[in-house]
């Protein structure tokens, strides 16, 4: 075999050490998805409400709404729109053969009536994860949710709110992500905000001795890099005074102006603002309806499947894509909720009943469409406003999971077996992306409860496989098994 000598590398030296300069530079940067959980919502709700107690609340409401409005698998699907939901039986008579076979053998169910089984798993499901875990994320609200009141009455709430936070941490009820909305550092309410902020933080360490697991502050509204900035010095100083590690304190952006996307001079904001944030941004949030308001898009159409809204989440997922920091799509404002309530010690009327039923579903139906949609965009969490919306968001999300399973768990352990076999031979296995993607797939419908360990074995992956979060590491230890 011949062997060519080539100096080319020898006398470009110089330029490929600028060149490794650039690589290290852009991986440093583009550090690929976290291998950590990502809540699947945010609830926002009036710091002013926030009790030790508001997550496990929020689940009773919602379990109530859930038999209020949809009684059973069946009504619940054709209730939200779910795929298949027109095929199935109204009549009790008609449904209790199929309720008879998915309990005797719901896998063999899945393929004689896919959408019988697929309403039936996924309210199963629904119901399972309303009695465990209502609420992944809750964020405590001194913006939108709180308003504008005196500065001593906020004072008053932010106090008392982290008091009940630490209440919630101590009693084990607090939700597995948990932060809080400050206002605006814009120069109206930026000495509100950072007071607001101090009186939280310092009062939960004080109270609690640290800070929850997955705490994070949420910045609205943010339109230069500068006040991201800012907002780094202030928790530099918070936790120098408060003896809390370097970078405990994270933040999130709320992307909800044109002019966060771009400055005026209309360069690209969006990196600028990551950068401003020096390694503490985990999320990025899509404010629906503030971005919609400063397009001039009137009211009636500020929706979240709006184009500008597209436009915007897109933009979003390029500028963020392998950064680290989670996305999350905005919330639907049409609340499920019925126009008629009862006064003491009377009933509603028949008609007033169905008016109720109507509104609510209706409610579902478009909430269901948003998170399909925003799934479909690759963006797996969003906002909820109201506890009755939480039915429809795992609906959705389990729906979702459910309905691809079969052939992305087939297509899974077939390039898995693929790609171990390429590198135990000695070949380059490039499609490596693609093999996390199919990963993550599974391991978002895991972390939100839409599907279990035991049912991931149909991809070919073990238990100790799977929680490796990682398509290189499985196939590093399969390889090394093989040798």
């Amino acid at each position: 075999m011949t062997t060519y000598q080539s100096s080319l590398a020898e006398e470009a030296a110089s330029d490929l050490k600028s060149l490794s300069e650039a690589n290290l530079a852009y991986a440093g940067a583009f550090p690929g998805d976290l291998p950590t959980r990502q809540p699947v919502h945010t609830v926002y709700g009036g710091a002013q409400l926030f009790k030790a107690e508001t997550a496990r609340r929020l689940g009773q409401l919602a379990l109530r709404s859930l038999d209020d409005y949809g009684p059973d698998a069946f009504s619940f699907a054709r209730a939200v729109g779910m795929e298949g939901s027109e095929d199935l039986p109204t009549t009790l008579e008609a449904q209790a053969p199929l309720l008879a076979r998915f309990k005797a053998d719901p896998k063999a169910f899945e393929f004689e009536h896919r959408s019988a089984w697929l309403a039936l798993t996924v309210y199963e499901r629904v119901r399972a994860k309303l009695e465990r875990e209502a609420v992944e994320d809750l964020r405590i609200d001194f913006e939108d949710g709180f308003g504008n009141r005196p500065d001593a009455e906020e004072d008053e709430v932010a106090v008392r709110s982290a008091q009940e936070l630490a209440k919630a941490m101590a009693d084990g009820v607090a939700p597995p992500f948990v932060g809080i909305r400050i206002k605006p550092l814009n120069e109206e309410l930026k000495l509100r905000a950072v007071r607001t902020l101090d009186l939280f933080i310092t009062t939960l360490v004080q109270s609690a001795g640290k800070l929850p697991e997955g705490f994070v502050v949420t910045l609205p509204k943010v339109p230069v890099p500068e006040q991201v900035t800012a907002l780094v010095k202030l928790f530099e100083r918070l936790e120098a005074r408060l003896g809390l590690a370097p970078k405990s304190l994270k933040l999130e952006l709320m992307v909800e102006l044109t002019a966060t996307f771009f400055d005026r001079f209309g360069n690209n904001n969006l990196p600028l603002l990551l950068q401003a944030a020096e390694g503490r941004c985990t999320g990025a949030h899509f404010g629906t309806y503030d971005y919609t308001a400063s397009c001039n898009i009137t009211a009636a159409y500020q929706t979240m499947d709006h184009p500008a809204c597209d436009f915007a989440v897109l933009l979003m997922k390029n500028c963020f894509a392998n950064t680290g920091v989670f996305l999350s799509d905005g919330a639907t404002n049409l609340m499920p909720v019925g126009p008629h309530r009862a006064a003491a010690g009377e009933a509603l009327t028949a008609q007033q009943s169905r008016e109720n039923v109507d509104a609510v579903h209706h409610a579902w139906r478009v909430a269901y469409g948003h998170i399909q949609r925003s799934l479909r965009l690759g963006v797996y969490q969003g906002w909820d406003l109201h506890p009755a919306q939480l039915p429809v968001r795992y609906a959705a999300l389990y729906a979702f999971f459910l309905s691809g399973f079969s052939a992305a768990a087939e297509r899974l352990g077939n390039f898995i077996d693929k790609a171990a076999q390429a590198t135990l031979v000695g070949n380059v296995f490039d499609d490596a992306a693609t093999g996390q993607g199919l990963l993550n797939y599974f391991l978002r419908g895991l972390a939100c409860g839409a599907v279990s360990l035991p049912e991931l074995k149909v991809t070919g992956l073990t238990e100790e496989e799977m929680l490796l979060r990682s398509f290189a590491k499985i196939l590093d230890a399969r390889t090394a098994r093989a040798v």
